[in-house]
């Protein structure tokens, strides 16, 4: 039975989205705009761009009703500051994960949000001539607006100035407290206001400077509320042993096991000079301290909108946490604090905490003082949200630190997104196009069987599964390019432009060359590279049309 092929050729990164195809029998048009900078590519003559039609079936996957729940959660941004490209880099990594999961058939939750109280907020606000409720509104819609523009799919956005998230904080503290675990006491000791926590001496650099921030720590007193966090130590010791995979990659375990190790002290949970955060149940004149706070953002955000905030109803929404995703800098928070928090309160561990490293810019760390910040923001502006996703989910190996650099992003970009898998699809259907008048005569399946490409693209598949599933993503995403490779390759070695122009026979091996070739992207590109991420937009933009996509 013939079909009609209607994708548009300049849309080439919007057909490897494996999210904005309908998951049904119906007929689907894909039409959307991608924005690449000027400078990546050299201008071309602007032509008629094709669109196609197709029809993708779910019954590979499974129903929404059996399907395995996946909870994912990036950190709850610290709303002090406008998002930076940090907190960028770790949800677009949390995105693709997400994306991935879906296409296994998995119920994904994806939650993402801002942690909106603390000492450095009020400052913050008070700074900027706002209030500090004022602040937080401003800035957690910065961070709402660069996920839209990133293309980012969260399910749940948790501002922990939520009054649903405040109720099962107070929850959450009052179970604690009846275990046992809370009591009051001075303590004196070094303070960052950056980190919003006390430091040990020894961890400090000269002039008691935190190793993080690189300021001063500050002497200070005060008569707060204490977590038992020692009472917890071999507990925290024994889940490691137990359960080696739930701190990773392995070298971030190997520096959790050895702050344990060091010997646990019971941190502050409460700060009486800080106005700004949850009233301590039963004593009005104390805050509960913000991490303390935040990291149950991760549990009240599975709550429903309109539902009354209750910490056991939130608890069997979802938890526990399938991952969390966070930068190396707060993993003792996830991997110390926040496992002994939830043993205190009898609530479940997440099943794995995932700390990645630090970006720099041409090899140098990013500041202010510098001058070399990295915005997101002007990135996404002016090369489109589907290149900075790319770039930094393909060279930064995810664990570790990773560098850019504006020529590096450039040559990544033009190579593997336009050359290779641009010009894939644009070589397909143009030849579909020109001599098959968009349509397959034949079905594309049927002519891939018995063809030495099905089980080269087939592995290549697997690999990139196996890659995914081991959060490898710069690997998955070298597996997915093999494709791209592998298909280029194949049109090479093939040559239907040839066959065409001879006729009879020759043709009709020809258009099975390209049904195959189409059969493969449709069916296993789109599916896989699930990095890029783009909604439906009414306008093309007209740049990426005279310079990638010409039919």
């Amino acid at each position: 039975m013939a079909a009609r092929v209607n994708y548009s050729v300049q849309n080439t990164l919007f057909l490897l989205n494996p999210l904005n195809y309908s998951i049904n029998a119906k007929t689907t048009h894909f039409k959307t705009g991608i924005n690449f900078s000027k400078n990546l590519m050299f201008p071309r003559k602007l032509r008629r761009p094709t669109f196609c039609t197709c029809a993708i079936s779910n019954n590979d996957l499974q129903s929404s009703e059996a399907a395995e729940t996946f909870v994912l959660t990036t950190p709850l941004y610290y709303v002090n500051a406008p998002p930076h490209m940090g907190s960028a880099y770790t949800t677009i990594a949390a995105d693709a994960i997400a994306r991935f999961q879906r296409l296994l058939g998995k119920k994904v939750i994806f939650v993402t949000g801002t942690d909106e109280h603390g000492e450095k907020i009020a400052a913050s606000a008070a700074a900027a001539g706002s209030t500090p409720s004022e602040h937080c509104d401003v800035i957690s819609q910065a961070y709402k607006t660069l996920w839209k523009d990133l293309e980012i799919t969260h399910d749940k956005f948790i501002r922990t100035t939520d009054p649903k998230h405040e109720g099962i904080v107070k929850e959450f503290y009052s179970r604690v407290l009846a275990k046992g675990d809370i009591y009051r006491a001075d303590y004196e000791g070094l303070y960052c206001v950056n980190c919003e926590e006390y430091k040990d001496e020894k961890e400090l650099l000269d002039n008691n400077c935190c190793p993080t921030h690189l300021k001063p720590c500050i002497e200070r007193k005060e008569d707060n509320y204490f977590f038992a966090l020692s009472k917890y130590q071999k507990q925290l010791e024994e889940n490691l042993t137990q359960n080696p995979k739930f701190v990773q990659p392995p070298f971030r375990l190997n520096e959790v096991q050895s702050w344990i190790k060091s010997g646990l002290k019971d941190f502050s949970i409460s700060r009486a000079s800080v106005d700004w955060g949850i009233p301590v149940p039963n004593d009005n004149k104390q805050t509960i301290y913000v991490w303390f706070d935040a990291l149950l953002g991760y549990i009240s955000a599975l709550s429903a909108e309109n539902e009354q905030p209750d910490l056991q109803t939130a608890v069997s929404s979802g938890w526990p946490a399938s991952l969390h995703l966070i930068g190396k800098d707060i993993l003792r928070f996830h991997a110390v604090y926040w496992p002994a928090m939830l043993m205190s309160a009898g609530v479940d561990l997440p099943k794995k905490v995932f700390g990645h490293g630090f970006l720099t810019k041409d090899g140098m760390k990013m500041g202010k003082s510098l001058g070399n910040t990295l915005e997101p923001n002007e990135l996404v502006h002016n090369f489109g949200s589907d290149a900075v996703r790319y770039f930094f989910l393909r060279e930064v190996e995810f664990g570790s630190d990773g560098d850019y650099s504006e020529e590096r992003f450039i040559n990544i970009v033009n190579a593997h997104l336009a050359n290779t898998i641009g010009n894939l699809l644009n070589r397909t259907l143009g030849l579909l196009k020109k001599n098959c008048q968009s349509t397959l005569v034949v079905d594309s399946a049927v002519a891939a069987e018995g063809n030495a490409l099905k089980d080269t693209i087939e592995k290549l598949v697997e690999k990139a599964r196996i890659h995914y599933e081991n959060l490898s993503l710069s690997s998955a995403c070298e597996a997915v390019l093999e494709i791209g490779n592998a298909g280029n390759a194949y049109m090479d070695e093939n040559a239907p432009w040839t066959r065409f122009k001879q006729g009879g026979a020759a043709s009709e091996a020809a258009a099975k060359v390209s049904h195959v070739k189409f059969f493969f992207f449709q069916k296993h590109l789109q599916r896989n590279l699930v990095w890029p991420s783009f909604e439906k937009k009414e306008e093309v933009t007209q740049f990426f049309r005279e310079e990638i996509f010409q039919s």
